[in-house]
């Protein structure tokens, strides 16, 4: 009879260890405020975590990769994020976009550009949300339209993780107005992002939190591309999109989990040395019913990734259990976080303790690649589908 198994590999074991290695050894808590005060992007960082292979791990190795899964993607994402949450997300989110090329492209795409990628020498995004158009994917205005040899690209994306870092990335427009909905859109490598023709970048300035992040406005204007640019087929970006992101959410509530176990172990240590009424906090019964909560939801969060990880990983691919895995693992994070400062108290709220900057960050995971609404209705469109 087959039985369940929720152990790790070895190997996977030896990665999980790798990874908290590294982050204990060269996340310097001081530049991490440094970066979230100063808008800082780590580029050296990320290029030391490239380095130890860390970033592309789930690119052939034939590619400079580790022909790696996504849910050992998800344990670096977990350990990373555990760490700390501000240096975590640049390095996680080096390789943003290129998911297109590694899911769609071309050989001599994938040659071109992935080795780069996961060498820390070359940056990507991914340039899909627009200033009237974030959710509702389908109704992206900035085109792509064929002259000569070349797309002619213009239109304005926004919220771009990386725009004013990047070296390029991937474009997801209309490239045909007379096509019906969502057969009408496309997606395209832009190179030379920072200083190709046509292009301006705009920083959005300052966030509530991630600031160690480039967050930017990306405007097209006339913008030339080359038609051996097109990644995948053309007509098809809107699916290329939706799946590209039922694999990167998972990602996200992997990083989710680590912010959550990040800040539940430091509230822990925390309670247990300061005292009120001569005995250490944790002890009130009031707080270990808060710890017993956090723990018993970062687990049903944790699991949920896992799973969603494993089965994309076996060709099972579950949109609606991706859904699930970011929407609840987002909320586990800010749940937890929020806790965390509560269980501080006074000091949780002020910088000097760092859980006030682990909420701050927490909060863009119900945001960003799908909101909390978007997810929970995808999950409840397929349950309504079952009936």
């Amino acid at each position: 009879m087959r039985k369940l198994d929720f152990g790790l590999t070895e190997e996977q074991e030896d990665i999980k260890n790798a990874a908290k290695e590294f982050a204990e050894g060269e996340f310097d808590i001081e530049f991490a405020r440094k970066c979230e005060e100063e808008h800082i992007y780590p580029i050296d960082l990320v290029k030391k975590a490239a380095k130890e292979g860390f970033i592309g791990m789930a690119f052939p190795e034939e590619y400079g990769g580790q022909g790696l899964g996504i849910l050992e993607t998800c344990l670096v994402s977990e350990e990373f994020a555990k760490v700390d949450s501000t240096l975590s997300l640049p390095i996680l989110a080096a390789t943003f976009g290129s998911e297109q090329i590694l899911l769609f492209g071309s050989e001599e795409q994938k040659e071109k550009y992935l080795p780069k990628i996961a060498a820390g020498e070359y940056i990507s995004c991914g340039m899909y949300t627009e200033p009237d158009a974030g959710s509702d994917a389908a109704s992206y205005k900035t085109t792509a339209l064929r002259d000569g040899d070349d797309f002619v690209i213009n239109g304005t994306k926004t919220f771009i993780t990386n725009g004013g870092v990047a070296n390029g990335g991937a474009l997801c427009a209309v490239t045909d107005p007379d096509a019906p909905k969502f057969s009408n859109m496309s997606v395209v490598w832009i190179d030379d992002l920072q200083t190709r023709e046509g292009v301006t970048i705009s920083d959005l300035g300052k966030k509530m939190g991630i600031n160690s992040t480039s967050t930017c406005e990306i405007a097209f204007d006339n913008c030339r591309v080359p038609q051996s640019n097109l990644v995948g087929n053309e007509g098809m970006g809107f699916m290329q999109a939706m799946m590209f992101f039922d694999t990167t959410r998972v990602g996200v509530g992997a990083m989710s989990v680590g912010m959550a176990q990040g800040a539940f172990d430091k509230a822990l240590a925390y309670a247990r040395e300061r005292k009120a009424f001569g005995i250490p906090i944790a002890k009130f019964e009031v707080t270990m019913f808060k710890f017993a909560e956090m723990a018993t939801y970062i687990e049903a969060a944790r699991n949920l990734v896992y799973k969603a990880a494993w089965l994309i990983d076996h060709d099972q691919a579950d949109p609606t259990l991706s859904s699930m895995a970011k929407w609840y693992a987002a909320k586990v994070g800010v749940y937890v976080c929020d806790e965390a400062i509560q269980i501080h108290g006074g000091y949780g709220y002020m910088a000097e303790y760092d859980v006030e900057r682990w909420y701050r960050n927490a909060k863009i995971q119900e945001i960003y690649e799908g909101t909390k609404e978007i997810e929970k209705y995808t999950i409840g469109r397929e349950l309504i589908g079952r009936i």
